[in-house]
């Protein structure tokens, strides 16, 4: 199963993120099937790939509880729901 989930990066007291699509028997800083966004804490800053994350998402990956909150902010979440 794949998970979206966060990598962290940046020194002490100073993270930042990637967000990636990883297998669920993966390490946090393991490798990677793909990087699909960048968070930055910090500076409150995100950066997505929508349609690769719409892409995991509809293959059924599940994000974690943390990277959900950033893409339901982010309203990547109504782009997946059928439009009638």
């Amino acid at each position: 199963m794949v998970k979206l989930r966060l990598k962290r990066y940046g020194r002490k007291q100073q993270p930042t993120y990637r967000i990636i699509a990883i297998d669920v028997q993966s390490r946090r800083e393991g490798r990677a099937l793909q990087e699909v966004g960048f968070y930055n804490p910090r500076k409150d800053q995100t950066i997505l790939n929508i349609p690769a994350i719409v892409y995991f998402l509809k293959e059924g990956a599940q994000p974690t509880e943390t990277v959900h909150n950033l893409l339901k902010r982010a309203k990547v979440f109504e782009q997946i729901k059928p439009n009638f």
